[in-house]
C-alpha cells in the first residue's frame, strides 16, 4: 500500500485492519507460530547448500515505502535466510501503489526478465486495493489469474495475505477477506493470512501514517516470514 487520497484514509484502515485481525485469524488457514529471533553475526551460519532466487512480488509492504535502501522486507528475509546458511538471494519486486491488476499485468514480464526462473515466489498483494474499493470478484480473480501464471511456470508459492476493514461493510470484508485463504486451498501455496498481523496498532512499529512498517516493524514481520520462506526452500528439488 502508499499513501493515496482515496476514500477511507491511512488512519481509519489502520484502525480498521486492527479491529478485524483476530476475527481473520480464526477464518485463515492455520500458521504456526512461526516468528523467531533475528540471527546476529555471531551466531550467523555459514551460507552453503544450494543458491536459490525467491521473488518478492508485491507492493508498497514489499518495495520498502518510507524506508532506507536495504530496509525492505525482503532485505530483511534474506538476511535471515542468509543468517542461518541458506544461500538465498531475494529480488524485490513491489512497486509500491500497485494493485492486484497492475501485478498481473506485470507478473510476466517481471518474470522474463529475470536471468533464471524464482525457486520460490512471496506474493502480496491487495492493499491498494482496499483503499480504491475494488470489487473483491475483481481482486480475486487477478489474484487466481496469477497464480495460474506461476503454475504455469511450475514456481512455488508464498501467499502473503491482506484485509478489508469492516467500515467497507460485512459483504465486501468477508468476500475481500476469503480470497487469501480460499486461494491458498485451490493452488496449494503457502499462506501467512496477514502480512500486518505483527506489527498493525503499534505505533513503534509503523511508520507515522499507520499503514507501513517502520525497520523495526519490517524485522518483526520478517521474523514471521522468513522461517515460511526456509521451510519451503528445504523441500525443494535438489537444484
Amino acid at each position: 500500500m502508499t499513501k493515496t487520497p482515496y476514500v477511507a484514509g491511512a488512519a481509519l484502515i489502520q484502525a480498521a485492519l486492527l479491529s478485524a485481525c483476530d476475527a481473520q485469524r480464526d477464518e485463515a488457514l492455520p500458521v504456526t507460530n512461526v516468528a523467531t529471533p533475528a540471527p546476529t553475526a555471531a551466531a550467523a551460519l555459514p551460507v552453503s547448500g544450494p543458491k536459490r532466487t525467491v521473488l518478492a512480488f508485491g507492493d508498497s509492504l514489499y518495495a520498502g515505502y518510507g524506508l532506507k535502501r536495504g530496509e525492505s522486507l525482503p532485505d530483511a528475509v534474506q538476511a535471515r535466510l542468509r543468517g542461518q546458511g541458506i544461500d538465498a538471494t531475494v529480488v524485490n519486486a513491489g512497486v509500491s501503489g500497485d494493485t492486484t491488476a497492475g501485478g498481473r499485468r506485470r507478473l510476466a514480464y517481471t518474470l522474463d526478465r529475470l536471468k533464471t526462473p524464482p525457486d520460490l515466489v512471496l506474493l502480496g498483494l491487495g492493499g491498494n486495493d482496499v483503499l480504491r474499493q475494488v470489487d473483491p470478484a475483481e481482486t480475486r480473480a487477478n489474484m487466481a489469474a496469477m497464480l495460474e501464471e506461476l503454475a504455469r511456470r511450475g514456481i512455488p508459492v508464498i501467499l502473503t495475505g491482506m484485509m478489508a476493514p469492516p467500515n467497507l461493510g460485512p459483504d465486501f470484508a468477508y468476500r475481500f477477506n476469503r480470497i487469501w485463504p480460499d486461494l491458498a486451498r485451490e493452488h496449494d501455496a503457502v499462506l501467512d493470512p496477514f502480512i500486518l498481523q505483527a506489527v498493525i496498532g503499534n505505533r513503534q512499529l509503523m511508520l507515522p501514517d499507520g499503514v507501513h512498517p517502520n525497520a523495526v516493524g519490517v524485522g518483526r514481520m520478517a521474523d514471521r516470514v522468513a522461517p515460511l520462506v526456509a521451510r519451503q526452500l528445504a523441500i525443494l528439488p535438489a537444484a
